[in-house]
This record gives structure tokens, C-alpha cells and sequence, in this order.
């Protein structure tokens, strides 16, 4: 069986490379962040690879010739900044693949990049979003879920996953965890209305399903459709008004439709919740900017 290839929203891009709102705004006029839709493995390395040169000094510009370059000297490439070595040298942007090594006015080498860390932080994001109930209702749908749930986290394994919690709810159609896991699973692999119709079945069987509402909030966000978004994480947060992942989600949309000042009270509250995440420069990159107005 091919193995799926799982899909990053924007949200997710921001979480796991740590993107504070300057360096997102870079990066979208770089090309290589897209304001909605969603964005492959290979796709994260080339943001990674594009932060860590602003990082070393490079400028936008600088970075923008090298990518012009590149695909001068390798025309048939579709994604240059994962597939060559970068590296900032003084003033000038060096760079190399398998077949080509060049600084875009000399010719230089540089740098390999270690990808593995990315694909580990990527894995640990796979549990959000998934729900695990206390007590399934049916001795044959807990035997399926827990089957399925051995495989949700394994890409390779995602089809057999939907497979598996779909015949949970062929013994139970409202067990809400697995229509909202079978939602999950086909987000990841960007099969948006599939996606939608799952996590739309999981409210049904249980309205009070957080989870399925800030997953539903997630998707109309990958899709864009921020009214849509807005609505569903606001439904998260009534069912559960301490979901920190809920607030600091809103924020971001919130911010991207203009509404810094409703956006503020979200990065804060988040910052609340959970100060001491990951995220939490994000958050306070965010919430600098809007105090700054």
C-alpha cells in the first residue's frame, strides 16, 4: 500500500516551525508560505530552510535571487530550498545540490541540512485533534477503535485507520470519537470534503464534542474560508472555554480578518493557559504587534 502523504495547514506550519508574525510575513512574500491551502513535508523543509538563511542574515531579497538562480540552473525543480544546501556567507547566499553548487553571482558550496529533528516534531503532532473515549459502548466497536487507534499514528497504516473506525460506526453510528478521528485522518491527507462530512457526523452524535468543533474550525482555516473558521472555533471554545489551542487559533484568524483588538484578548487568555509551550513567542509576537496599534 503507498504511504499517505500527510498535508500542514498554515496553523500547523506555524506551530511546528515557530513562526512569530514577521518571519511568516517574509516568508509569504518569499513564496514559500501560502496564506491558506495546505503544505507537504518537502514544503516545511523549504520554510525551514528560508527561515534558517533570514536567520543567518540573509535578506528577502538575497534570498529571492538565489531561488531565481536556482531555477535557471535547474529548471525542472519543483521545490529549489528543499532540495539544495544554503548557507549565508557574508553578503551572498550560497548554494548547492546534487548536481550544481553556486553562489548566484560566483559559484560557491555550502552545508548539508538535517531534516531529521523536523520529521521527529512533525510525528508528535499527530495526537492533536484525536479523541480517545473513557468508555466505548460496544464490545465490537471498542475492538475496532482500539485497532484503529494503533494505526492513526503511521502514515503508512492512515487508510487501514479510516477503514478501521469506519467500522466502528457501522456497529454505532453516534460514536463521536471515530467519526471525529476519520475526520482527522482524512485532513491530514488533505481530503478536505471527506474531512468535513466526519467531523460534521461527530457533532451530530455528540454536540458537546469540542475536539470536532476545533477541528472543523481547523479545516475551513486550511481552506481559507475564515467566517467558517471564526464560527467553529468560537463553538470550541462554549463547549470547553479553557481549550488553549481553540484561543490561540482564533487569535490567528481573528487577526488575519482585521480584528486585531478580538484577536488580543486571545493571545492573552492563551498565554494564560499555557505560558510556558512552545508557542508561547508566537503568541507574544502576535500580541506585541496589536499593542504596538
Amino acid at each position: 500500500m503507498a504511504r499517505a502523504e500527510r498535508i500542514f495547514g498554515v496553523r500547523e506550519v506555524t506551530r511546528l516551525l515557530g513562526l512569530t508574525a514577521k518571519r511568516a510575513a517574509q516568508l509569504r512574500r518569499l513564496g514559500v508560505l501560502s496564506a491558506g491551502g495546505g503544505h507537504t513535508f518537502r514544503d516545511l523543509v523549504a520554510i525551514r530552510v528560508a527561515g534558517a538563511l533570514l536567520d543567518s542574515g540573509a535578506t528577502v531579497r538575497q534570498i529571492r535571487q538565489a531561488l531565481e538562480a536556482l531555477r535557471r540552473q535547474e529548471p525542472g525543480s519543483d521545490s529549489p530550498l528543499a532540495e539544495t544546501r544554503l548557507v549565508v556567507e557574508g553578503q551572498r547566499v550560497l548554494a548547492q545540490t546534487d548536481r550544481v553548487r553556486f553562489d548566484p553571482r560566483t559559484g560557491q558550496t555550502v552545508l548539508a541540512l538535517d531534516v531529521g529533528g523536523l520529521e521527529k516534531e512533525a510525528a508528535a503532532t499527530l495526537t492533536m485533534g484525536l479523541v480517545r473515549p473513557l468508555a466505548p459502548p460496544a464490545a465490537q466497536a471498542e475492538m475496532w477503535f482500539e485497532r484503529a487507534s494503533q494505526w492513526d499514528g503511521d502514515p503508512a497504516h492512515w487508510e487501514d485507520a479510516i477503514e478501521a473506525y469506519q467500522s466502528v460506526v457501522a456497529v454505532d453510528p453516534n460514536y463521536a470519537a471515530a467519526w471525529n478521528n476519520v475526520g482527522l485522518l482524512h485532513h491530514r491527507m488533505g481530503h478536505y470534503t471527506e474531512a468535513q462530512e466526519a467531523y460534521e457526523a461527530a457533532l451530530r452524535a455528540d454536540p458537546k464534542c469540542a475536539e470536532a468543533a476545533y477541528n472543523l474550525g481547523s479545516l475551513f482555516e486550511d481552506l481559507g474560508e475564515l467566517p467558517g473558521a471564526i464560527r467553529h472555533y468560537r463553538m470550541a471554545l462554549e463547549l470547553s472555554p479553557d481549550y488553549a489551542d481553540a484561543h490561540f487559533n482564533l487569535a490567528g484568524v481573528l487577526g488575519k480578518s482585521g480584528r486585531n483588538r478580538e484577536a488580543g484578548d486571545h493571545w492573552r487568555r492563551y498565554l494564560q493557559l499555557d505560558a510556558g509551550s512552545p508557542w508561547a513567542r508566537i503568541a507574544r509576537s502576535h500580541l506585541e504587534l496589536v499593542d504596538d496599534e
